[in-house]
């Protein structure tokens, strides 16, 4: 029987496996279950796709969108291995071909969106032919309240009914405790043998600044950090997205709009240009890029704050999946605290599940507005301890200083108090600094004690203020009242003069933080030539084979060659990312551009 390390080396062209690669293979090989947790860029499809190479028969990989799909079987075609999928683009005669494939054991993958795995049709199908595992992808979705939830992953507890001695495996990069134990009820897994990875992403640096402008703070952060660079920017509505795409384009960016109002072809269209060139940026509704594979996304911004610490973790985790320097950049204001606590009100849920996203939005205003390191907030909330600041993030990189903000904090609570609980941030900043307008007047709000008291403070500082003590929970947003601010049982010693209170103090001006590069611009200058005359060519590859440049090599590999300069198959071999199949496929077009580098006087 072949090995998965011969599997590993000859077909992926790597020379070893990564943390718990081989235990989790080594577990499904032996017919056993598993639940997996591992971050964004860790390693996740060769725990089913090795295994499903080494047993007989075929797997089925379960996948939540169709854009993942058809990524995933083009790479595996690109390194020789018989893979398809099964989803609603396909005629009927292409599915003919598909189900026919698999019945005369022609296939060793299939991919299946859910709703169509739960079909009779489809169970009948694969009752008859040898299945050798089920992959569950994005496992995180079968929980009810998640993220991301799909209610189809709900009735993937059939295949435990159906096959019960056939391995099944869920995959995520991103739950918590709770959404981990979701995941292994509902699938029947809690008899698993559980895999955790660590969720640290060492290589993307955090950043959480205030809003001030925004899409000029994207643009500076673009230009200066970015030009040229294949990134994400999010945000909440599709008219944002529209607009911003649109703005980011107008001042030189590649910007391309993303969302599900869009038609199919334009969405498959702008995807297409984002995954095969090099400097687009996509402007996208949180709909884009779940499983998307493309490892030389540089930078993930958000324009508007996660609903959830989970989205955050997973939509930044798009970064980098190389392996390089990324950023996770987000600019955040109080106005977004507002729309998402209205979001939730209006949203079609329980009483419960509207607390419980109450709770993870708390959690991920506390990350906002945190002084420490933002990585050992992030993994703390997944259960994981971090014993060192990390040193990469902006707290890390500039700490904010903190100030004793007690009196201000008090007259900041007590407006809201004197001013009934009914106003939105913006009035009661006006009541505390004096303004004279036509509401303030309107509301007999010159007459109460609070008002003039705060003439120290900026608007911007008062801001702050509110907005960190919505974070504390001394204040909630009232959503049946439009954004107004009202005092929580937390903030009565703070009145009374028994609590301290620190907060951190905020920078009016912007610092720059030092620019990480990429390991291809520390190349030696002789290297980066050859490196960007290996780009070239994979260029002209793709380009011809209509695929992604990184489905013929991705930078990591490219890099490695420039350095080590192999000259025969056996040396190119050794470098990760060349198999059997693509070493014959490509070897000799690669091996030429690097001869002609290492002996120019024979070129």
């Amino acid at each position: 029987m072949t090995t998965p390390l011969h599997v590993l080396n000859h077909t992926f062209g790597y020379q070893q496996f990564r943390g718990q690669q081989a235990a989790i293979i080594d577990t499904l090989c032996a017919g056993n279950n598993a639940l997996v947790l591992m971050p964004t860029g860790g390693g996740k499809s060769l725990c089913y796709q090795v295994p499903a190479l080494v047993r007989p028969g075929c797997a089925v990989v379960v996948s939540p969108l169709i854009a993942l799909m058809q990524d995933q079987v083009d790479t595996l075609k690109a390194l020789g291995i018989d893979a398809a999928f099964l989803n609603s683009t396909l005629s009927f005669d292409a599915v003919q071909k598909v189900e026919r494939d698999l019945r005369q054991g022609h296939l060793k993958l299939l991919y299946v969106a859910p709703e169509r795995l739960t079909q009779p049709r489809t169970l009948a199908l694969l009752r008859s032919v040898n299945i050798n595992l089920f992959a569950i992808d994005e496992a995180h979705c079968v929980a009810q309240w998640g993220h991301d939830f799909r209610a189809d992953y709900l009735q993937l507890s059939l295949l435990a009914e159906h096959f019960p001695h056939v391995p099944r495996i869920a995959l995520t990069a991103t739950a918590d405790m709770r959404t981990r134990e979701e995941i292994a009820q509902r699938l029947g897994l809690t008899q698993a043998r559980h895999f955790v990875s660590s969720f640290d992403r060492p290589n993307i640096q955090y950043r959480i600044t205030e809003k001030r402008q925004a899409r000029e703070q994207l643009l500076r952060f673009i230009q200066h950090e970015h030009p040229g660079q294949c990134g994400i920017v999010y945000c909440l509505s599709r008219k944002r997205v529209e607009d911003t795409a649109h703005w980011l384009s107008l001042r030189g960016v590649q910007a391309l709009p993303y969302h599900a109002g869009m038609s199919n072809e334009e969405r498959a269209l702008h995807q297409q240009r984002f995954l095969q060139e090099d400097a687009i940026v996509m402007v996208a509704t949180i709909a884009f890029g779940m499983g998307i594979d493309k490892p030389d996304v540089r930078f993930v911004a958000h324009l508007d704050i996660p609903k959830s610490i989970e989205g955050y973790y997973q939509e930044t985790g798009r970064a980098g999946r190389d392996g390089e320097p990324a950023t996770a950049w987000m600019a955040y204001g109080f106005n977004d605290v507002v729309l998402l606590s209205n979001m939730l009100k209006e949203s079609s849920g329980s009483e419960e599940h509207k607390r419980r996203e109450h709770h993870k939005l708390d959690a991920m205003l506390g990350l906002c507005e945190a002084a420490g390191c933002r990585r050992q907030l992030l993994l703390k909330y997944f259960g994981e301890e971090a014993p060192e600041p990390c040193g990469n993030c902006d707290n890390c990189l500039h700490p904010p200083q903190q100030w004793d903000a007690t009196i201000a904090v008090q007259k900041a609570l007590s407006c809201i108090y004197r001013t009934g609980e009914r106003f939105g941030v913006n009035h009661l900043i006006s009541v505390l600094r004096g303004a004279d307008n036509e509401n303030i007047r309107r509301h007999h709000h010159q007459m109460v004690s609070t008002y003039g008291i705060g003439q120290d403070l900026s608007p911007h500082a008062w801001r702050s203020i509110y907005r960190q003590l919505v974070a504390m929970q001394l204040v909630i947003v009232d959503t049946e009242a439009y954004g107004a601010l009202k005092l929580t049982e937390a903030c009565r010693p703070v009145l009374k003069g028994e609590q301290t209170v620190w907060l951190r103090q905020e920078q009016m001006s912007t610092k720059t933080t030092p620019k990480r590069t990429a390991k291809s611009a520390d190349l030696h200058p002789e290297d980066q030539a050859l490196f960007q005359a290996l780009r070239g060519l994979r260029k002209r590859l793709a380009e011809f084979e209509k695929v992604p440049p990184y489905i013929i090599f991705n930078d990591a590999t490219l890099i490695q060659m420039a350095e080590e300069r192999p000259l025969t198959q056996h040396e190119l071999m050794r470098i990760n990312g060349v198999g059997d199949k693509k070493r014959d496929k490509y070897g000799a077009d690669f091996l030429e551009i690097i001869h002609q580098h290492e002996y120019p006087e024979e070129a």
